[in-house]
């Protein structure tokens, strides 16, 4: 583990060491704010209808630095959404942090021997929908983070990191969740640990004239527990430019743990049929302002 922070911490910050107008030809920064908005208002109306708002703000940001054999890319993705109808709280659609940093030292002219570390969670407390008394996550309920070692595949639209050695860490921080055994930790743990394989998949491609994709698959295969049983957890932005500020935003979030538990309601009678590992599922559309840098 010391090894590994060496390669992530201490050599990145020897990199500003350097004199400042060099160090600004070396690097490559970048991003997207897009901030979507969709709003009725309905006052008797006879076709009937509910008055709503909804709203998502996303930040997709990078700073990427290379010279000569090094290479250090960061990439900062948050969005932050909500939705709210008529005499109702409002409530969250879309929350996420999702903070990435790779280091890597140019073996071949495409491989690099590389380090990463990523972490997840999330901003604000979500609950299970209308019931808002008891949150079923937080801000570090879930927190994940995965240190890892191995090779990275690199070409202007694409990278393929392999890693045979992960170590993937869940944080539980809130004492509810945790003594609820909640996201895989033990009943009053506040961690888990975990070593494994772990491969990240990162690509971009234009689909036609001012349409473009994004994609990012994480696989993780614990080695010491169901090692076939492997976590996924996979996105996909499709951006669709209008003109210089407007763009239509197409994005599906698909996830796999197989140490998360959820309870299913087969019946819809309010009650738990049964619970366990399941696929989960986001996609969202929308239009609005977005600036790109």
């Amino acid at each position: 583990m010391k090894k590994i922070w060496v390669l992530l911490v201490f050599i990145p910050a020897a990199l500003f060491s350097q004199n400042d107008a060099d160090t600004t030809k070396l690097w490559k920064t970048g991003g997207v704010f897009t901030f979507n908005f969709s709003q009725v208002s309905l006052t008797n109306w006879a076709a009937g209808g509910k008055s709503s708002a909804s709203g998502i703000f996303m930040v997709n940001t990078f700073a990427n630095y290379k010279k000569e054999k090094i290479s250090w890319d960061n990439t900062i993705d948050l969005s932050y959404g909500f939705l709210k109808e008529k005499d109702k709280n409002p409530v969250k659609s879309d929350d996420k942090i999702d903070f990435s940093s790779k280091l890597g030292l140019a073996a071949t002219q495409k491989w690099n021997y590389s380090g990463l570390l990523n972490f997840k969670s999330q901003f604000a407390p979500g609950y299970n929908y209308p019931n808002t008394d008891d949150a079923i996550s937080k801000f570090l309920a879930p927190g994940y983070m995965n240190l890892a070692l191995g090779m990275d595949y690199k070409t202007e639209n694409i990278s393929v990191f392999l890693s045979p050695l992960t170590g993937k860490f869940t944080f539980v921080t809130d004492d509810a969740l945790s003594d609820a055994g909640a996201f895989g930790v033990d009943p009053g743990e506040k961690m888990r640990s975990e070593l494994g394989a772990f491969v990240k998949f990162e690509g971009k491609t234009p689909l036609v004239k001012n349409v473009d994709l994004q994609t990012k698959l994480d696989l993780f295969s614990n080695y010491l527990h169901n090692p076939q049983n492997i976590d996924v957890d996979w996105k996909v932005l499709i951006n669709m430019k209008i003109n210089e500020f407007l763009s239509a935003n197409l994005v599906s979030h698909v996830i796999y743990d197989d140490d998360i538990d959820i309870a299913v309601d087969n019946n819809g009678d309010g009650t738990t049929d049964e619970t366990g590992p399941r696929i989960q599922f986001m996609e969202m559309f929308g239009v609005g302002l977005s600036y790109k840098f």
